[in-house]
């Protein structure tokens, strides 16, 4: 949606917020006996799926990519979640609250009598796209769940069951490919909804999420084949201001500082512009970027561990703030020798407050920052930043349609194709130019396996796909089932006392030189039942017929 029609937008929603039931119990009616009864109503009702706190996303909070010092983690990484998880209870109810507004669309739908037989269809196709993209959030997470596609009393939600996974995937399925049909490529006027591409995009995302790869191919093989997105030329700028509305974007949500839907970055920022440095990037992640000859760190040749961010994938240095870095008006230094650094605006040194020593305790404990989503601009206002959530972009396409195919072995230059297309954008040449980049050019199923692993860690990093991936893939008691570490006990040992190794999942290991290293956490995850969430204390409390997933 762009933003000129957001204004439009907001005075639908507030219409549609004078409907009181709107919000009752997520499965009650959230219609009334006279809504729905116009085009104008019909509006307000679309409009309100349009709301990104419907869909809610995981959090790169709850992986390795991401530590937050001001919570010590939390209850994912830790394995410490109850049945009474405020996440867990939060996507359940949230999901069918969102369920409950399309189905009250739908069930209500013939109730206007002013629309066309044509609009009407796009009506459904919204509302039927919004309700499977709450069932594919479900599944992923809880696997059976209630399956409901019309409006309930409150009396028999309390008697529902859960459905099997495969026939709400099945219905999920359905949904999307209706609303593919039917939703237009783009809107060239008015309010920018819904489209084909995101219908057919969320279906690949979900289809690869229950590793169904045929679907997930196909799905993805039809975006690409629509021809409608491509490849923003800067991986930096598309996170900001100028990318936001790029052809690249399939899917977002709008924020505004004028009507109030915006975010705040001071918990993100470095000390000395202000902020508190403990929304931190972990050394993990860091040691995942491959170097520019295309191997990880513990093989390539040209991995220097004293300058151990030279000759490494561009993204990197587009997505953390290293050392040496300058950084919104400052260099960058978090050396505990680093009392003075330059100030770009001042033109002169001054004293550092990002430097990880006994006078600034809660410099980042890892000694790194988040750049990617932030820049200068962001400053003045930065309890009030209001970038659009992208939810859906065309990279992801290319990455699960490549997965996919690797995963079916049906591996062919369209696979190697859509990996050297993300790649080649990184290092901001052609995908022609493969001399200029790591491109891939052969490789085995288990070989592109790894590689296509690595390019998503790095490509999507602190766009929330890590934690579904690990989950996915099983590797998230190798994962997690290990500290967490920072910056090194001893200035001597800066940047960093050794290099790690990198197990058959790729995931570094700091177990050779790990009494260096300060300890910052200890994660846990029990494969039993963590790959599942548990049905909310709440709702079994309400509804005996539900039962709980194993473990719980």
């Amino acid at each position: 949606m762009k933003r000129p029609y957001l204004a439009l937008i907001v005075l639908l929603l507030l219409t549609f917020a004078g409907c009181k039931k709107l919000d009752r119990f997520p499965l009650d009616s959230p219609s009334s006996e006279t809504f729905y009864s116009n085009k104008i109503e019909l509006d307000a009702a679309v409009a309100a799926l349009y709301n990104g706190s419907l869909y809610v996303q995981d959090s790169e909070e709850w992986t390795d990519n991401y530590w937050n010092r001001t919570s010590q983690g939390n209850e994912i990484i830790h394995g410490t979640a109850t049945i009474q998880s405020s996440n867990f209870n939060n996507l359940w109810l949230t999901s069918y609250k969102g369920i409950a507004r399309a189905n009250g669309i739908l069930d209500n739908i013939n109730k206007a009598q002013d629309i066309s037989a044509d609009y009407r269809k796009q009506v459904e196709a919204q509302a039927r796209f919004a309700r499977a993209w709450e069932y594919a959030l479900l599944i992923v997470h809880f696997g059976d769940v209630p399956l409901i596609t019309t409006t309930l009393s409150l009396e028999d939600s309390y008697k529902i069951k859960r459905t099997p996974v495969a026939d709400v995937q099945k219905f999920i399925y359905s949904e999307f490919d209706f609303a593919a049909s039917v939703l237009p490529a783009a809107y060239t006027t008015g309010l920018q909804y819904f489209t084909k591409g995101a219908a057919l995009g969320i279906k690949a995302r979900l289809a690869i999420s229950m590793n169904d790869w045929a679907t997930a191919a196909a799905a993805a093989q039809e975006v690409i084949n629509m021809k409608t997105y491509n490849l923003y030329p800067s991986y930096r700028n598309l996170f900001l201001r100028v990318g936001q509305h790029s052809s690249e974007v399939m899917l977002s949500f709008p924020r505004s500082l004028v009507y109030g839907t915006t975010y705040d970055i001071q918990y993100t920022l470095s000390r000395l512009a202000g902020g508190y440095a403990s929304n931190i990037p972990t050394v993990e992640l860091i040691d995942s970027y491959e170097c520019t000859d295309g191997k990880t760190i513990d093989k390539s040749p040209l991995y220097d561990p004293l300058h151990p961010f030279d000759n490494r994938d561009p993204r990197l240095k587009a997505t953390i703030v290293t050392p040496g870095t300058t950084w919104l008006g400052y260099v960058y230094q978090n050396h505990p020798d680093s009392t003075m650094v330059f100030s770009t605006s001042a033109n002169k040194k001054v004293a550092n407050k990002d430097n990880k020593s006994s006078a600034n305790p809660f410099a980042s404990y890892t000694g790194y920052l988040w750049m990617k989503t932030i820049d200068d601009s962001q400053l003045a206002n930065y309890n009030k930043v209001d970038l659009d959530q992208i939810v859906l972009r065309y990279a992801e396409i290319l990455l699960i349609y490549a997965e996919a195919k690797i995963e079916l072995n049906q591996i062919d230059q369209t696979v190697l194709d859509a990996i050297n297309s993300v790649r080649a954008r990184a290092y901001g040449v052609p995908q022609s130019a493969a001399t200029q980049y790591p491109a891939v050019t052969a490789g085995g199923q288990a070989d592109l396996r790894k590689i296509l692993r690595r390019e998503r860690r790095i490509e999507f990093a602190f766009e929330g796909r890590r934690y579904m991936d690990l989950l996915r893939w099983k590797i998230a008691e190798s994962v997690f089932n290990k500290p967490m570490y920072g910056v090194p006990f001893n200035k001597a040992d800066y940047p960093f006392p050794g290099t790690p190794t990198f197990d058959a999942n790729d995931i570094p290991s700091y177990d050779a030189f790990a009494s260096k290293l300060t300890k910052i956490d200890t994660r846990s995850f029990n494969p039993s039942k963590n790959y599942l969430w548990a049905v909310p204390y709440n709702e079994l409390a309400l509804n005996k017929d539900l039962v709980q997933n194993p473990g719980w």
